[in-house]
């Protein structure tokens, strides 16, 4: 039983920390495209500042993903799965 209380706390902390993670991306996210969207605002008139949102927008959709445990293309506990599935298997 200690082993299952040990891997849950261990589960848990690694979570927590893709959580702070994706926190601190958020925040850069809402701090800096502003500033470039001011920035582009100011120098030229083509939107180059919708490349970096976008983009950076994408990687932050990951994130949180990762950090919640959502992931719709493979869905949810699809990596307990395998990981039971390849130590069921004899051959492995």
């Amino acid at each position: 039983m200690e082993t299952t209380d040990q891997e849950r706390y261990f589960r848990a902390k690694e979570r927590v920390r893709l959580v702070k993670e994706f926190y601190s991306n958020a925040t850069a996210y809402v701090i800096i495209i502003p500033l470039l969207v001011y920035l582009n605002y100011r120098t030229t008139s083509f939107p180059w500042s919708i490349f970096p949102a976008v983009g950076w927008g994408i990687g932050l959709v990951g994130h949180y993903m990762a950090a919640t445990g959502r992931n719709p293309i493979l869905g949810k506990d699809w990596e307990e799965r395998k990981i039971r599935e390849f130590m069921n298997r004899e051959d492995f």
